[in-house]
Formats: structure tokens, sequence, C-alpha cells
């Protein structure tokens, strides 16, 4: 999802841009930035956090990270289970929307979708999404059926509730 492990990837900076004016709208009063912390192409969450308060303005306050969202599964079921989170709205591509928002509700979150923003988001890099997340949706259906864990416990992290209260 990172460019060079520093800085967003075009479709993931649209994400961000989508969150940040959802805040600036008082839509959202914090940002769950979720994504592997300790992956091949670097810290995704430090990249995303970066991008929101130094190009977006995002105050820092508002965000939290969660390094271990490895897949949307995991990123959902921490959301609730780790985080606390009890409504959210979730912010992805449209092609990805409908998966993530499902898994989140199956999951026990009340999640509600925003499509970002998909700058560069030809025909055919949107059928390419497309089909792998169609495929992708049978996987995230498995998991759900069987209550998979999350792939790192982790205890409960208070982050979004101070972020909430402050």
């Amino acid at each position: 999802m990172t460019e060079d492990g520093r800085r967003p990837g075009i479709r993931l900076a649209g994400r961000l841009e989508t969150a940040a004016e959802l805040v600036r709208q008082q839509r959202a009063r914090v940002v769950l930035v979720s994504g592997d912390g300790h992956g091949a192409s670097g810290d995704e969450t430090a990249a995303m956090t970066a991008h929101l308060t130094e190009q977006l303005g995002v105050d820092p306050q508002r965000i939290v990270a969660d390094p271990y969202g490895l897949d949307t599964y995991d990123s959902c079921r921490r959301a609730r289970e780790v985080y606390g989170v009890e409504r959210a709205l979730i912010v992805t591509q449209s092609y990805h929307l409908s998966r993530a928002v499902t898994l989140c509700r199956q999951l026990g979150v009340d999640a509600d979708g925003v499509p970002a923003r998909c700058t560069g988001c030809g025909t055919g890099l949107l059928v390419e999404k497309s089909v792998r997340d169609y495929f992708a949706s049978g996987k995230a259906a498995w998991d759900a059926i069987r209550n998979r864990p999350a792939a790192v416990d982790s205890p409960a992290h208070p982050g979004v509730t101070d972020a909430l209260t402050d």
C-alpha cells in the first residue's frame, strides 16, 4: 500500500483524503488507520498517520494506528475487540466497500461505507480489483463462518476511547 515504505500509494492516499474530509466535516471524530505495521512494504500505519497529519492537517490526537490489521477481516475484528469500536464509517474504494462493511457488521461493528477517491482508477484497474474482491469474498465468508481469531492477539487498547474523550 505504500510507494516507498514511507508514503501511501495513490489508492491509499485517496482513502486518507476522504477520511480527512470526514474529520473536517465533523462526520468522524477519530481515524483508526489499520494495516501491516511490520510488512515488506514498510510500516503502513506510520505512513498513513504521517500523511494524515503532515499532508492533510488532521490532528494527531484524532488518529489511532492498528499495526496488526493484516487483512480486512483482522481490521474489523480488531477494531471491535481491541479498540472497542462499536460504530464506524468504513472508508475504502467502491470495489472493496461492500465486503469491508459486511465483514465489520458481521463482527459486531455498526458500519456504514464511504467510497474513497480513486484517482488513476481506470476501467481496467477497477475490473481487476472487483474480480479480486469477488474472490476475496469467499475467504472473508469462511473467516466469518468459522469465527477466525485475529492473526495477532492484543490486549484492549484505549486509543479510540481516549481520542473520543479529548
